[in-house]
């Protein structure tokens, strides 16, 4: 064999390597389709016990996916145990806030026993957060999966990357832009508020002396400030809950966008997308406006965004690994 017979091989060679390597460090939606065929079947028997358990959970489910992704990709970095100055779960955005860790837990129980030290904590997340919102009433999609668990929690950037409810608007488009999202996905990702609750702590700074005004903010309706002072009075602890999306507070619709015209956005960050002057240039508010008329639209766009969400830097190939807890590092 002539040396550049043999250099044109080894060529062919690397090329087809290199082509393997990336195809299957892309995320599929048949990934485990021999590996765990039952994986979707074990996680949506698990998911429907916890919501049949504690209708709120779907919204929980959610969320961690949604706090797991901002910060270091979808890598179920949340997920790991530490203390204050090692794991997520003690960002402000997380402490005392972010839960449903005991579901995942069991949901990786039942998925080891199907098929152990194959499917990964970070992909669980996903199946469960598109689990939480069929179960509620809203769309379904063909989650992509393949991704790796990560080795490393990341507590300083769930201090800073994730939205909080205090946030102005052009903060949180910009932490969306971080990850690669833009102003549709910031809207249609807020229709998830469509589900679940809030604590007082995370809105009650709208009830009384809002921005130092000595009264409360004026975007908010003032029926429903009355409510919500009654609820969250001035010397309670902040623990007391209310539903994010008010007369449909357990069905994934579009309801939560129509609560925004009419100022019953329950956090701040929710009615800004609205009635901020913000909201007007960022056009958002013509998004809301658009969702508030079309459930059809709504879910077309929070199906795109949640697909690209569970897309953000997911360690894939031989990165990572794929923890037998979640809670742990193997």
């Amino acid at each position: 064999m002539t040396k550049q017979c043999s250099f044109t091989l080894y060529s062919l060679f690397v090329t087809f390597l290199i082509m393997f390597v990336v195809v299957n460090s892309q995320l599929t939606t048949e990934f485990y389709a021999k590996t765990c065929p039952n994986v979707l079947k074990v996680v949506r028997k698990e998911v429907q016990n916890a919501i049949k358990n504690e209708m709120r959970m779907g919204a929980s489910l959610l969320r961690l996916h949604f706090h797991d992704c901002f910060v270091n990709g979808c890598d179920a970095s949340l997920l790991l145990d530490g203390n204050s100055n090692t794991s997520e779960k003690f960002a402000a955005a997380n402490l005392n806030s972010a839960r449903g860790f005991e579901v995942i837990d069991k949901i990786k129980n039942a998925v080891e026993d199907a098929c152990s030290g194959v499917v990964s904590c970070a992909d669980i997340l996903a199946i469960a957060a598109r689990d939480s919102v069929l179960l509620s009433g809203g769309p379904t999609w063909k989650v992509q999966l393949g991704r790796r668990d990560g080795l490393v929690a990341n507590i300083s950037g769930a201090s800073t990357a994730l939205p909080a409810p205090f946030d102005p608007l052009n903060t949180i488009i910009s932490k969306f832009q971080d990850v690669g999202l833009n102003i549709t996905d910031v809207v249609s990702l807020s229709g998830a508020h469509t589900i679940g609750l809030a604590k007082c702590a995370t809105f009650d700074n709208r009830l009384r002396n809002f921005s130092g005004s000595g009264a409360p903010d004026t975007t908010l309706d003032s029926s429903l400030v009355s409510e919500l002072q009654s609820l969250c009075h001035s010397t309670s602890d902040g623990n007391n809950t209310a539903p994010l999306d008010r007369n449909s507070t357990d069905i994934f619709d579009n309801h939560y966008f129509k609560n925004l015209l009419n100022g019953r956005g329950l956090l701040e960050s929710d009615q800004i997308l609205y009635s901020s002057d913000a909201a007007l240039t960022a056009t958002t508010k013509t998004l809301v406006e658009t969702y508030s008329n079309s459930t059809s639209l709504f879910f077309s766009d929070f199906v795109n965004s949640m697909i690209k969400m569970g897309n953000i830097s997911p360690l894939t190939g031989s990165d990572g690994e794929i923890r037998k807890n979640c809670r742990a590092m193997n």
